[in-house]
């Protein structure tokens, strides 16, 4: 994880270099091991970063990075599964490349096929913010599910962006009027809705689409990637195989995802409740692991509540190196009055508490944690309660 930062001034304003620092540096939690800034000031645009040091931990995956023809300059936080295949095609083609990260295939993907088309052909989760020198435009972009966060504001003459809202809230030209409609969406889903922040004068980008701004004219947003282009495909050739077949398939594209999580230069582990979603992962990733995979699990004195067990018979079925911690309702109280700093907006989704109990003695033993996020959405549900996880 790393957060991103950008400003965009085309009022006429300039000399805001002390403002993207401001704004990076609250972004501090998300990328503990380096703040960079990119400035041009004789065109307004000004690109932060804080960096969460994966693949690459030279400094030639330092950000924000330029490509090697110096048109580009990006800013990004993400991780890239096929970035391996995408960089031997762009060697063929005579791109330079100094260091191994995912960033530097991004970017010189940019150079060689546009910004649109290079994204269309990314495998992964990401948040961009990436200025093109030659024709003074800025993109920002974000993954096909959104997994990744991006937030921006257009206001009197000026496109800012960040990885949370308080990297907006940081500026002091940021309006921080709130939007009484989102309070509305709040109070009746327990979460704001993209495209909705609490602010009324800043938007989530939604998932797979993109921004494009130029000095001049009024900014652009379009999708690059729609679901329903995806259901609409299956639609119109429907697999024909058998079950088998289905099964066989999934397991592949379900190991094949995984595999490509696991790239990394830094430790690994995992998120374990014992449900199926992340007992899935794991079983999947200690399958591809020469060592035990370490995984991590929170528990609770209260009955109903407590996954510890299942993930403990999970841990010990499968043979990964398993850490539990039990937390008591002091301590889960404790957490609530940092939710607001957190999340930046009202979210009422309970899993927020237990979510960050468990990545502080996480993050003592790995840098990256998978977990079964997603499955839900994926599959639709299940059947029966206490399924997923």
């Amino acid at each position: 994880m790393c957060g991103i930062a950008g400003l965009f001034v085309f009022n006429g304003r300039r000399g805001t270099a002390g403002v993207i620092r401001d704004m990076t540096s609250t972004l501090r939690h998300r990328g503990p091991d380096g703040e960079s800034i990119w400035v041009d000031d004789d065109n307004g645009i000004y690109l932060g970063h804080r960096r969460l040091a994966i693949v690459d931990l030279s400094e030639a995956g330092q950000q924000p990075m330029r490509s090697s023809c110096g048109r580009f300059v990006i800013t990004y936080n993400g991780a890239v599964y096929n970035a391996g295949e995408l960089r031997r095609e762009l060697e063929q083609k005579g791109r330079k490349f100094r260091g191994h990260s995912d960033t530097e295939v991004i970017v010189e993907g940019c150079a060689e096929w546009g910004v649109e088309a290079a994204v269309k052909r990314l495998i992964g989760m990401f948040a961009i913010g990436i200025w093109d020198r030659k024709q003074h435009k800025l993109s920002l972009v974000r993954d096909r599910l959104g997994i990744k966060p991006l937030y921006w504001s257009l206001h009197d003459g000026i496109l800012m962006f960040g990885s949370e809202l308080k990297a907006l809230t940081a500026n002091p030209a940021f309006d921080r009027t709130i939007d009484r409609n989102a309070v509305v969406s709040y109070l009746r889903h327990n979460y704001i809705p993209a495209p909705k922040t609490i602010y009324q004068n800043a938007r989530k980008l939604e998932p797979g689409w993109i921004l494009t701004k130029s000095v001049s004219g009024p900014h652009n947003l379009k999708p690059y990637w729609r679901l329903e282009d995806g259901v609409a495909a299956g639609q119109s050739t429907p697999f024909e195989g058998t079950d088998e077949d289905a099964i066989d398939q999934l397991d592949a594209l379900l190991g094949d995802a995984v595999s490509r999580h696991m790239i990394s230069d830094v430790p690994l582990g995992a998120f374990l409740s014992g449900g199926i979603d992340s007992s899935t992962v794991v079983a999947l990733m200690q399958k591809v692991s020469a060592r035990p995979v370490k995984t991590f699990s929170i528990g609770f004195d209260v009955e109903g509540f407590d996954e510890a067990k299942h993930a403990a018979t999970v841990a010990r079925h499968v043979g990964t190196d398993h850490t539990e911690l039990y937390v008591t309702a002091d301590q889960a109280i404790d957490v609530i009055p940092k939710l607001a700093s957190v999340y930046d907006e009202p979210f009422a989704d309970s899993s927020q508490i237990p979510t960050y109990l468990v990545s502080a003695p996480t993050r003592e033993h790995v840098t990256v944690s998978l977990s079964g996020d997603g499955g839900d959405e994926l599959f639709s549900g299940y059947t029966r309660d206490g399924a997923g996880g």
